[in-house]
């Protein structure tokens, strides 16, 4: 005969594959709403059930022990099969409620999406919004997540995508700046500028600046006068005078329309990306998901008015001799 699980237990199971996944009792209590001491309890309580060690603790890292990894991938499927329940329940409403978890990249939710919610609750008031923002990649089965915003190449092609308006990144400067120490006509010119340079915070890595020069696309990472690990900072930087930086379009686009930018090189700016939001097969029906997505229609129109903004101050601009 099977033994039935007790509540206790599946809390326990729920709390062990959001700390695996998460790897730290603080970020998955963070998921769950409830506090690191509650999900520690949880946890030793189900290994002592189990007669089991699921995590080799130390004061610094959380790592799974083998037959904790073991153990993982199940609880995953049976965190999947419990949300299969969940979004077949939220399919039979017909007005989207409850809580519609989101994630996205730092600057594009802080400068688009933050301040389009306000909107999208007057349209659906009986949505509760949970962002979250940061520049890791995350995993939405794992965590929990309803929708998440992404760029460029999308590698997991097991989650559902819908593509929106065109990002491209391009070289900007102040007019302050480009008086002082003249416009570069070529990339190669750069190496005559101050540089800004952008550090991605999850890798360390340095952005590669790319151009299109004729049929072939040129990389370069020009010598940085300044690096900075914040896209904000970046168009900051550059509008105070200090030289010549990469920045997203629609990071850009304000700062060009106040006269605090100027587009540099437009010429030779690269294919741009596609902002794309993705969601889980299970969240296929959620009534939730699908406001949601059809909001980001007005959120991230195509063609994006970022682009038509830098477009019309480039025109704008004297013809060199």
């Amino acid at each position: 005969m099977t033994e039935q699980i007790s509540l206790e237990r599946l809390t326990g199971i729920v709390a062990f594959a959001r700390a695996a996944s998460h790897g730290s009792f603080t970020a998955a209590a963070r998921s769950l709403s409830v506090s690191p001491s509650a999900v520690s309890k949880t946890i030793q309580r189900l290994e002592q059930q189990l007669g089991l060690r699921l995590f080799t603790r130390t004061t610094r890292s959380l790592t799974l022990t083998p037959e904790g990894r073991e153990l993982h991938e199940r609880a995953l499927h049976l965190l999947r099969a419990a949300e299969d329940v969940v979004q077949s329940a939220a399919a039979v409403r017909a007005e989207p409620s409850g809580i519609l978890k989101i994630a996205a990249p730092l600057p594009i939710g802080t400068r688009l999406l933050a301040p389009a919610l306000p909107e999208f609750r007057r349209r659906h008031p009986k949505l509760e919004i949970d962002l979250r923002l940061n520049d890791r990649f995350v995993n939405l089965v794992e965590e929990g997540i309803d929708v998440a915003i992404r760029m460029g190449h999308l590698a997991d092609s097991t989650l559902i995508s819908r593509g929106f308006a065109t990002n491209r990144i391009g070289a900007f400067a102040s007019p302050a700046y480009l008086a002082a120490r003249g416009t570069p006509r070529r990339p190669e010119d750069l190496k005559a500028h101050d540089c800004v340079g952008f550090r991605y915070q999850t890798s360390g890595q340095t952005l590669r600046w790319m151009f299109k020069v004729g049929r072939r696309t040129l990389e370069i990472t020009p010598p940085a006068a300044i690096v900075v690990d914040v896209s904000d900072a970046v168009v900051e930087v550059l509008a105070a005078g200090g030289g010549i930086g990469m920045a997203a379009s629609w990071i850009a686009a304000p700062y060009v329309q106040r006269g605090l930018l100027l587009p540099v090189l437009h010429e030779f700016l690269a294919e741009g990306s596609t902002i794309t939001a993705v969601w889980p097969q299970s969240r296929r029906a959620s009534p939730n998901v699908k406001a949601f997505i059809s909001f980001l229609e007005d959120v991230f129109p195509s063609p994006a008015p970022w682009g038509a903004a830098i477009a019309e101050s480039v025109s704008e601009q004297p013809i060199s001799p």
